[in-house]
């Protein structure tokens, strides 16, 4: 087979979780007397770890704002991870087909890649009966997040195939940028958390609507 292993993304390819996370940042903008924001606005700041959210919350923009202070930052951050901790999985779903393709798929290797930490990424993955898919987690405080490719070639080597082998599977321009720097074949889903980025644009080898698409893309001879 043209593939010997599968990395995933977890929030916005597998599942839909900005609901969680808005509701998490919410209690957490309001107990530090910051203007709340909207879903919307949270699911184009998804991507980029806890810390990046919560920034871009207290900042209200994409752009994070230089001027906020350290403690406050340090501060909401702690106070969000416990907010989501309560919170996570609660109001999450799988997308479309999302079991079906990880059974169809199942005599390959799988790895989870996320940004997440490893704490709320286990506690998914166990809410939503996941766990027994993934071989190998690589998760947001276990090194250098994505767009490196440092997480994902941990991956392969965890799963003990070779990057040329593996297929990296996300929604985001992280994602691609980390499997082209780490030289392995990326397939984007356009329905995730893509934070206003034309995918097309980025070149990944594969870009589909829906996850049943990728059955006959990893599984090519």
């Amino acid at each position: 087979m043209k593939y010997q292993g599968v990395l995933f993304d977890l929030d916005g390819t597998l599942i839909d979780s900005a609901q969680d996370m808005y509701i998490a940042l919410n209690l957490t903008l309001t107990e530090v007397a910051f203007p709340v924001v909207s879903y919307t606005q949270v699911t184009t700041w998804v991507g980029n770890g806890i810390e990046m959210l919560v920034k871009r919350a207290l900042s209200g923009d994409m752009a994070v704002n230089p001027e906020l202070p350290s403690s406050l930052v340090i501060d909401a951050v702690a106070r969000f991870k416990n907010h989501y901790k309560q919170l996570a999985g609660d109001y999450v779903a799988l997308y479309q087909h999302v079991e079906t393709g990880l059974a169809a798929t199942a005599h390959l290797p799988k790895a989870i890649v996320t940004n997440k930490d490893r704490i709320f990424t286990e506690q998914l993955l166990e809410k939503l009966n996941l766990t027994s898919h993934f071989r190998v987690m690589v998760c947001g405080d276990d090194g250098e997040k994505k767009p490196s490719p440092a997480p994902l070639l941990k991956a392969c080597e965890a799963l003990n195939i070779s990057p040329e082998k593996a297929i990296m599977i996300g929604d985001s321009k992280s994602d691609i940028i980390a499997a082209k720097s780490a030289e392995i074949d990326v397939l984007a889903l356009t329905y995730g958390y893509n934070q206003g980025f034309d995918l097309k644009e980025l070149e990944p080898e594969y870009l589909c609507d829906g996850f049943l698409d990728i059955i006959p893309i990893i599984n090519q001879q």
